[in-house]
């Protein structure tokens, strides 16, 4: 008997403290509270930091008792790094080289989901593991091939080494954003299609006036994915645009492109015009506080874009069920 009221006790006082799926208990919600706060200090830390070191005059930088509450204020980094990114040159570049691939890629990639999610062909298999095999392969593996083939066609240094691949389907992880779209395409019911066509609709109008519309997450899932891969990459965008020597920024440049080569080109604008670091710091140092403002002009506009399209974001991961990447 004192055996089951042990029992009995021990169980009421595991369900009171865990609690039930339902209802769950204080130390459950305090595990959960820890591993959120802890991983979300994990991501949120070094962005917090270089936004604050970004606000700092260079006395705070040089004290080492001032780290998170700068004891002055100062716009006058984001001005030295405005100057020194070229930002006036570079952000259409930027924009334009980013935007233009994630459109086309978008477009094709959802016309070829659809295509494997709403017809029969021969074949069909043969092309989604050749589409899978063009994301298994590393791009550095063609990485030659792809820049001899673009030099013998005259396209090194112009965005169209860019906008070809994402117009052919080959764009920067393209596999993924098909596979996307095939899953949502499926989703749709086939009803829809044979009442459109009941009423006298083509193929082309079906895709446009209900499968668009029904697929808009994964429109803006997919777009905002690419974009930020083009807007991030450095490696392929030198490459391609810049020929062989990635560090030749003459041609076509980037606002990354410009962040890769900081300390050169702040090297070269204090040598110009003597900064307010340069003094102190010496031509040979980029001031910190600058590089930090540097990189928060260079991750604002991803930032806009994400807050602006969040909730379709969020629906698009949900609905495809991204779980990576």
């Amino acid at each position: 008997m004192q055996k089951l009221d042990l029992t009995s006790t021990l169980i009421h006082l595991k369900t009171k403290l865990w609690g039930t799926p339902k209802d769950r208990g204080p130390v459950f919600k305090a595990i959960i509270y820890t591993l959120l706060i802890s991983i979300g200090f994990v991501y949120l830390y070094p962005i917090l930091d270089m936004f604050i070191t970004s606000f700092m005059t260079l006395p705070d930088l040089l004290d080492a008792s001032v780290k998170w509450i700068p004891r002055q204020l100062t716009l006058d980094n984001y001005k030295e790094a405005f100057e020194v990114m070229k930002v006036k040159e570079t952000l259409w570049s930027t924009i334009e080289g980013a935007l233009l691939p994630s459109l086309a890629q978008t477009l094709v990639c959802a016309l070829t989901g659809y295509g494997l999610a709403r017809y029969e062909f021969p074949f069909k298999k043969l092309i989604m593991a050749l589409i899978l095999l063009t994301f298994v392969v590393p791009p550095y593996v063609l990485m030659v091939p792809n820049y001899v083939m673009f030099s013998d066609y005259k396209l090194i240094g112009t965005l169209k080494t860019l906008i070809y691949p994402a117009l052919l389907g080959q764009g920067t992880k393209s596999a993924i954003f098909i596979l996307i779209f095939m899953q949502f395409f499926k989703q749709t019911p086939l009803a829809l299609d044979e009442a459109a066509r009941v009423d006298g609709a083509s193929d082309a109008g079906i895709f446009l006036k209900i499968a668009v519309p029904l697929a808009i997450p994964a429109f803006i899932l997919c777009f905002v994915f690419s974009f930020v891969w083009y807007w991030n990459d450095t490696y392929f965008t030198a490459l391609y645009l810049n020929g062989a020597n990635i560090a030749d920024t003459s041609k076509i440049s980037t606002m990354l492109l410009e962040l890769q080569n900081f300390d050169a080109m702040y090297k070269a604008h204090i040598q110009n015009s003597a900064g307010w670091g340069a003094s102190v710091m010496g031509e040979s140092v980029a001031n910190e506080a600058i590089r930090m403002a540097s990189t928060v002009l260079t991750i604002l506009p991803l930032l806009i874009m994400y807050f602006a399209l969040q909730k379709y974001f969020v629906e698009g991961i949900d609905r495809a069920g991204i779980t990576g990447e």
